[in-house]
């Protein structure tokens, strides 16, 4: 099956109005074919208002979270319903940042999943093993493990809105690090991902699901991981902050 493939760019805590305005400027320089690619930019809250109106109706605007809370006294929370009326389409959940840092729990996530599919957005749901599961040869355990306890609780809505869910394998060990995942590796977790989303949603459903991988993406290492069959684009960190560089990542990416 022929799945687009998927560019998001994840800023992090990063970027101020202004720099955010000069890489919205620097990067509407570049075309990209909306049939060749899905592109998605994922800057903090405070931005996501800017990046909409300025970059093209094409290229998608994404949350870095939300909240499992839909309204009310809850000081600090952004709800989903917030995040779309500022002009996103995705949102990332479980990003490993936010379940080692701020202790989000799996039912947590799936509390989060649940709102962001039910809103009509498309989620990105983040899995992947530390350093330490790779030498205990627990990668597939662990995976099984996240995506079982967040998917399950919601087959029934994600069977019938596949393509409201995209997967990110991020191994742990190789987010901001500078490794990458061999090819091998990530083709090997990314297959599992697919097979197991299969035992729990139907193979129909993990044949339309997108797998992205992230950990280090750079334009010199994203056109080999687009060769294998289950990596169908990348959640892009650091070298994403760069407008000319996440560019070069997409046009390097994408497979013709």
């Amino acid at each position: 099956m022929t799945r687009t493939p998927i560019f998001a760019a994840n800023w992090k805590m990063n970027k101020s109005i202004s720099e955010t305005a000069e890489f919205c400027q620097a990067f509407s320089e570049h075309i990209i074919d909306p049939r060749s690619a899905d592109v998605v930019i994922i800057p903090p809250f405070t931005n996501i208002s800017m990046t909409r109106s300025l970059l093209r109706p094409t290229i998608g605007v994404g949350a870095q979270t939300v909240s499992h809370y839909l309204s009310g006294a809850y000081t600090g929370e952004v709800s989903v319903e917030m995040v779309a009326s500022a002009g996103c389409s995705h949102v990332i959940i479980g990003h490993s940042e936010r379940r080692s840092l701020f202790n989000e729990t799996a039912s947590l996530l799936t509390e989060k999943l649940q709102r962001v599919i039910a809103a009509q957005l498309t989620a990105i749901f983040c899995v992947g093993e530390t350093l330490a599961d790779r030498e205990s040869n627990l990668t597939e355990s662990v995976l099984l493990d996240q995506l079982h306890s967040s998917l399950k609780p919601l087959a029934t809505q994600l069977v019938d809105a596949p393509n409201q869910l995209v997967i990110a394998y991020e191994p742990v060990w190789a987010i901001g690090t500078g490794k990458v995942a061999t090819i091998d590796q990530a083709q090997a977790a990314h297959y599992f991902i697919r097979k197991t989303v299969a035992n729990i949603l139907g193979s129909e459903a993990a044949d339309t699901i997108r797998i992205q991988y992230g950990g280090s993406v750079k334009p010199d290492n994203i056109a080999q991981l687009m060769t294998q069959p289950d990596i169908d684009g990348a959640l892009v960190g650091g070298a994403s902050l760069d407008p000319e560089s996440f560019y070069e990542i997409i046009k390097n990416g994408i497979i013709t």
